[in-house]
């Protein structure tokens, strides 16, 4: 059995972000980078299944991305990852999720894996695309947003969230993908055992252009910051004149958005 999980680097979200000097993007000086939350729970659950099937199945995770990703390639080895693949790539914040999807594919398609897990989306983007395109390209069956996992018999059972709280239990045969949620299960933390142990797993690079031979199907126009709001209005006076103040406010801002 071979699972792959697909992560992404991004920048920390407490971070300052400002465009970079295209204007189509945020620039990454300064910036502190880590494994996206989501795809943390989508290595933990390949860890699970690794565990629980007696590690037995072969845990490959990938990333696309600048020499840097490799530290957040690292961690997943530490987590309990057997190998990585880095897909090198330093424009990878110009290519759209179909872009990503198709060489991610490309990779593989060779590799004849039974499971695949992605986090349900990055925290920089957020297009929640890649995922499922990769299923599409790949023929799989897949589900998104799970909370809940079980596999036995080649057979995935899976709880997805769904709008106002509810749940719905489905199954997938394998080959299948499924995109990871918060509430899914709990990352553990890298020991300096598994740390050191990390330092010898193989990380095997390719090139996005061995990969990758598809034209973009989208693009990101401009990158900024949403406009400052303005300063709240002080209504005084007694209640009743403030009532007609307000009153006279959302009158103005209804004709406004008429």
């Amino acid at each position: 059995m071979k699972i792959l999980v697909c992560i992404k680097q991004v920048p920390d979200m407490e971070s300052r972000f400002k465009p970079d000097s295209a204007g189509g993007w945020y620039s990454d000086t300064d910036l502190a980078f880590r494994m996206n939350e989501y795809d943390e729970y989508a290595v933990e659950q390949a860890v699970q299944l690794k565990e629980q099937l007696g590690g037995e199945p072969e845990v490959v995770v990938l990333s696309v991305g600048p020499d840097r990703v490799v530290e957040a390639l690292k961690k997943a080895l530490a987590m309990g990852c057997d190998r990585a693949v880095q897909v090198q790539d330093p424009a990878a914040h110009l290519k759209d999720p179909w872009q990503i999807a198709s060489a991610i594919a490309g990779y593989a398609k060779g590799e004849n894996f039974d499971l695949i897990f992605t986090g349900l989306q990055s925290q920089d983007r957020g297009s929640a695309q890649v995922g499922v395109t990769l299923a599409e390209i790949l023929g799989f069956s897949s589900v998104t947003t799970i909370v809940g996992f079980e596999y036995a018999d080649g057979t995935a059972t899976v709880r997805r969230e769904l709008e106002g709280g509810l749940k719905a239990r489905v199954q997938l045969k394998t080959p299948a993908l499924v995109t990871c949620q918060l509430g899914l299960n709990v990352p553990r933390y890298p020991t300096l055992p598994n740390i050191m142990k990390a330092k010898k797993k193989e990380i095997l690079t390719l090139p996005m252009a061995d990969l990758l031979h598809e034209e973009a199907r989208s693009a990101t126009v401009s990158f900024y910051p949403p406009p400052k709001r303005s300063g709240g209005i002080v209504l005084e006076g007694d209640v009743a004149l403030q009532v007609d103040q307000l009153l006279d406010i959302l009158r103005d801002k209804t004709t406004v958005l008429r």
